[in-house]
């Protein structure tokens, strides 16, 4: 079963945002955008969602339908919007920076949805699922010292610290780390902790 996720807010640009980022995070998951709440009720799978992301406004509007749900539904906020919400929501600050959005998400994911264990499993899935198809290229393979540099790095040590925590010179995790960029194609730091979280490196819990 292939988790799907509904993204309901007026702002498009802010919807194809947050799109990419959940695609990031679970490649295996399907992503639905709608502009308003009743496009979303009136869709014939309102109620089969893993998770909705929506405004406090679309959250307000149908206030019945995502109290029905509100175990899994994470409400999209700026400023002072949450106290004018019912209580028991969970919240998302939009305007983090990238990689403090991402680790919001991802703990958010793993810890806010009523979790059946078929639930579970589905949500590994979608963040793994090079582990379910072959048609799937291999992930790179980090040795023991580039995963530590890399959880140092997604914990937001500088190489400095990094080196004194592992007892190694500072050239020396200077020299893992762009051997695990390298292999990861990437130095952004939202797409190493993806990677990391999804990976088993960190737990998304410990990143907030």
């Amino acid at each position: 079963m292939r988790p799907s996720i509904a993204i309901v807010a007026p702002n498009t640009l802010a919807c194809i945002g947050l799109s990419d980022i959940i695609r990031r995070m679970m490649p295996g998951a399907d992503v639905c955008l709608f502009s308003h709440y009743t496009d979303l009720v009136e869709c014939e799978e309102a109620d089969a969602f893993f998770h909705y992301f929506a405004s406090s406004a679309e959250v307000l509007a149908g206030a019945t339908f995502f109290l029905q749900r509100q175990h899994k539904t994470i409400v999209l906020i700026h400023g002072d919007e949450a106290n004018h919400l019912p209580q028991g929501f969970h919240t998302l600050n939009v305007f983090l920076p990238e990689k403090d959005l991402i680790r919001a998400i991802l703990s958010l994911a793993n810890r806010s949805h009523g979790q059946r264990a078929q639930q579970l499993e589905a949500l590994r899935q979608a963040q793994h699922p090079i582990e379910h198809s072959e048609q799937v290229e291999k992930r790179p393979r980090l040795t023991p010292r580039e995963r530590e540099v890399l959880k140092g790095i997604v914990e937001g040590k500088i190489n400095k610290e990094i080196a004194a925590q592992m007892g190694v010179t500072l050239a020396t995790v200077i020299t893992h780390r762009n051997n695990l960029t390298e292999k990861l194609g990437t130095r952004s730091v939202s797409a190493l902790t993806i990677f990391a979280v999804m990976h088993g490196i960190v737990r998304s819990e410990d990143l907030i």
